[in-house]
C-alpha cells in the first residue's frame, strides 16, 4: 500500500524504518517544523525529520494541520493509509482522507493510558505490563476502534527507557502486521472495552518529578524509574542552610521501620549514598546534581567535603 507516515520522536522514527524496509511504499512522511531549542536556539530537527531527510522521502511539515494547501497536498499522494506514532492530534479533514483508514500505534494497552505520557505512567503506577495498541483514529484522543494489539512484561526495576525500548521494537513489528491486514481487509476493528476505572497518562510536568518523600517506599522507586532517564525525578538535600538539587535516576529500596528521628536522613556510608525514611532505606545508585553530568553515586560522594548532616529538605 501506500502509506503516509506522521510521527515526531526515536520511538516514531523506528517505525518508520520499519515500513520502509516494509512492502509497502512511503509516500510522503509527516512531522513537526523544525524549531529552535536549547540555550544557543539552535535549528532542532525530530528524530522522524532526520529519517526522513536522510532517506530523500517526501517530507512535509506543516505549521497548521487544518491549513488548506497541506490537506490539497495530502489528497493529490492518494494514499491508501495513513500510520501516526507520536504525533499531534489530528483534525477530521486530515484523517478522514485515505481510504484504509488513519491508524495511530500507541504505547499502552487501550483504553487504559490514553495520553501524551503511557511509557512513563505504567512504571510510576507499578505495573507488571504494558504493550502496544493500533486503532482507527476517530474525533476525540486514544478511543477509536482497536485494530491489533500486543503486549509485553514489566520487570520490577525496569525504567520507562527500557520499557521504551522493548514497546518499539514491538510497536514496529505490529505496524507492519496492521498494514498488512488493512490491505487485505483481514482486521476486524473493534470498539475499545468499557472499563470501571480509567488510568490516564497525562502531560509530564516539573513539578510532577518531584519526589515525595512520605508516599511508601515503592512508590518512590516506581516514580524514580518510570522518570528515568528522562525527565527525571528529582529533590532537594539540605545541610546547614545550603540546599542542592539533584536528579535520581536508579536506585534500590528495602523495607525496614526506622525512628522517626531518621526520618529523611542521608546516610553515606562507604560508596553507598542512603536516604533514611520511616518504611525503608533508598540506595541511591545514578544521580546528577544540578549543572553538572549524570554520575554514579561513589562519584557524588567523593566530590563532598564533609558527608554528615545531609537530610532531604
Amino acid at each position: 500500500m501506500k502509506v503516509v507516515f506522521m510521527g515526531t520522536p526515536e520511538f516514531a522514527a523506528i517505525c518508520l524504518e520499519e515500513i520502509l524496509e516494509s512492502s509497502h511504499q512511503v509516500a510522503a512522511v509527516v512531522s513537526v517544523a523544525d524549531k529552535p531549542a536549547g540555550r544557543g536556539q539552535k535549528i532542532s530537527r525530530s528524530a522522524v525529520a532526520k529519517l526522513a531527510i536522510e532517506k530523500d522521502l517526501k517530507l512535509l511539515q506543516p505549521e497548521k494541520l487544518k491549513d488548506p494547501e497541506f490537506i490539497s497536498e495530502l489528497e493529490s499522494l492518494n494514499a491508501d493509509a495513513f500510520a501516526v506514532v507520536a504525533f499531534r492530534m489530528l483534525p477530521a479533514e486530515v484523517w478522514k482522507i485515505p481510504k484504509k483508514g488513519t491508524f495511530n500505534l500507541h504505547a499502552s494497552l487501550l483504553p487504559q493510558y490514553r495520553g501524551a505520557a503511557p511509557i512513563n505512567w505504567a512504571i510510576i503506577n507499578g505495573e507488571k505490563e504494558s504493550g502496544v495498541t493500533t486503532f482507527l483514529i476517530d474525533d476525540k484522543i486514544d478511543t477509536g476502534n482497536i485494530l491489533l494489539t500486543d503486549t509485553v512484561e514489566i520487570g520490577p526495576d525496569e525504567n520507562s527507557g527500557e520499557l521504551h525500548d522493548k514497546l518499539a521494537e514491538i510497536g514496529k513489528k505490529l505496524i507492519i502486521k496492521t498494514l498488512d491486514g488493512l490491505e487485505n481487509d483481514s482486521i476486524s476493528p473493534k470498539p475499545q472495552q468499557t472499563v470501571e476505572t480509567l488510568k490516564p497518562a497525562p502531560k509530564i510536568f516539573r513539578e510532577d518529578c518531584r519526589i515525595d518523600w512520605d508516599q511508601p517506599i515503592e512508590k518512590i522507586h516506581n516514580l524514580i524509574r518510570g522518570l528515568s532517564p528522562y525527565p527525571a525525578a528529582w529533590t532537594m538535600i539540605e545541610k546547614d542552610g545550603e540546599s542542592k538539587m539533584i536528579k535520581i535516576f536508579k536506585g534500590k529500596f528495602e523495607k525496614i521501620s526506622n525512628p522517626d528521628e531518621r526520618h529523611k536522613t542521608i546516610d553515606f556510608e562507604g560508596n553507598s549514598m542512603i536516604i533514611r525514611l520511616k518504611n525503608g532505606n533508598y540506595k541511591v545508585e545514578e544521580l546528577q546534581p544540578e549543572g553538572k553530568k549524570r554520575m554514579n553515586s561513589t562519584d557524588f560522594i567523593n566530590g563532598l567535603h564533609d558527608k554528615n548532616g545531609w537530610k532531604i529538605d
